[in-house]
């Protein structure tokens, strides 16, 4: 049999939650296990978040393929060379993947938190569609672990939930925080200040709490007026809502 009448192999995006192995799905386990190429993003030089959570789990013949990140926080996002560099990036991404998918090969693509939830894996879903099969594993979000953490439910009855991004400006931050009823707060990092200057525009700061490290070992949470001048990267900021109940 040639290549050419092969059955494609699938790609799997498999979702690993927020950063506890236990708090990965039975299918998520059994498909990391039963790999025979696992994919995985990571910063040059670092180890990445991703496969670190996997660490022991994987088959000792197993192929790894690290996709690194020709840039990160180096250029502005809104520079246009940010989306030409992670535009290419994705591109040779996705050549690996399907080479190994069209000679009938599985492959899984490791991916943090929820494939689908502001993760890199749907850079690449999109640019595979119609290519070759590929299958999505949801996983726990880091903002669902972050709210668990804190003990206390984060929406009650009608509220409004509103997941918003650090890197906004900061009058659409003000604004949106103003009008929600539960908030998220995501991609903090170098918006911090922004962040907090938002937050006490519009009168929420004693609401907030800051959570790093969900459902990570050195796991921290504290009112976010205790946050000093620079937090890690894996920090989520959540205020509860307060809405009907029985």
């Amino acid at each position: 049999m040639n290549q050419g009448t092969l059955n494609p192999g699938t790609v799997h995006g498999v979702g690993l939650g927020p950063g506890s192995q236990d708090l990965m799905s039975v299918r998520a386990d059994r498909l990391i296990r039963g790999a025979a190429h696992i994919a995985y993003f990571r910063k040059k030089g670092r180890t990445g978040h991703a496969r670190r959570i996997v660490e022991g789990l994987l088959a000792v013949d197993a192929v790894e393929l690290p996709m690194e990140y020709p840039v990160t926080t180096e250029i502005p996002f809104d520079d246009p060379r940010y989306k030409e560099l992670l535009s290419a990036f994705y591109e040779r991404s996705v050549a690996q993947l399907r080479e190994i998918a069209d000679a009938g090969r599985d492959v899984v693509v490791l991916c943090e938190g929820d494939p689908f939830f502001y993760g890199s894996f749907m850079h690449l879903y999109t640019r595979l569609q119609g290519r070759v099969p590929v299958a999505v594993v949801p996983g726990i979000t880091g903002m669902s672990a972050a709210w668990t953490a804190t003990g206390r439910p984060v929406t009650w009855g009608d509220d409004i939930l509103t997941v918003l991004m650090g890197t906004l400006p900061e009058a659409k931050l003000t604004e949106r925080i103003a009008q929600t009823d539960a908030l998220v707060v995501m991609k903090i990092g170098r918006n911090l200040d922004k962040l907090r200057r938002a937050l006490a525009s519009s009168g929420r700061e004693d609401e907030a709490w800051l959570i790093e490290y969900a459902a990570m070992p050195q796991q921290s949470i504290r009112p976010f007026r205790e946050v000093g001048e620079s937090v890690p990267y894996f920090s989520i900021v959540v205020i509860h809502g307060n809405g009907r109940r029985p």
